[in-house]
């Protein structure tokens, strides 16, 4: 009787706690980097990016599968894939950060806010801090965050071969896109 008084209490709590979650998430986000260089322009989409929200705490997550983003030019994914990012060995990239002053975000309403969000961006075998602003637009149950910023492939171990050099941007914009649904 004990034990099925103390699983009806863990199922009780389990849907409390469900209904008042604050998480909110994605598995089809979107990012997109652009390189702007003399001999040509290089574009690569990836929609199948799983992103995290816990709008209480402000934690907020990414993991990004390398071997999904799409190119222009199917030599263009082999070439990224195989000799810059590695991604046989490093098949993922992942953030792990915070939006700061979470607390002044009314999630229960509609609205636009802008947000700085820090923490950590890891690709290959490099983890750097990162510190991005960007814009969470609060929609229903809805959630979504937009950002924009400039990475340097040299910062995270991807060497550009001298032969690629006028070809590839120092710096990357990187734009991400994610429509975070309540769980």
């Amino acid at each position: 009787m004990k034990n099925y008084l103390l699983i009806i209490l863990t199922c009780v709590l389990f849907f409390v706690f469900e209904a008042t979650s604050q998480t909110y998430i994605t598995r089809n986000g979107t990012i997109r980097f652009f390189s702007e260089a003399p001999l040509e322009n290089i574009e690569a989409v990836n929609r199948q990016v799983s992103s995290a929200l816990d709008a209480e705490t402000g934690e907020f997550v990414f993991r990004v599968v390398m071997r999904s983003f799409s190119f222009e030019k199917a030599l263009m994914q082999q070439h990224f894939n195989d000799n810059f990012v590695e991604s046989h060995k490093y098949p993922n990239a992942t953030f792990q950060g915070q939006i700061l002053d979470i607390g002044e975000i009314d999630f229960n309403s509609d609205g636009e806010y802008e947000v700085t969000v820090e923490g950590d961006l890891t690709m290959k075998d490099v983890t750097r801090f990162i510190s991005e602003k960007g814009t969470l637009r609060i929609s229903g149950d809805n959630v979504i965050g937009e950002s924009v910023f400039i990475i340097r492939p040299e910062d995270y171990n991807i060497s550009i071969p001298s032969r690629y050099a006028r070809n590839i941007a120092p710096e990357i914009e990187v734009t991400v896109s994610v429509n975070l649904t309540r769980r």
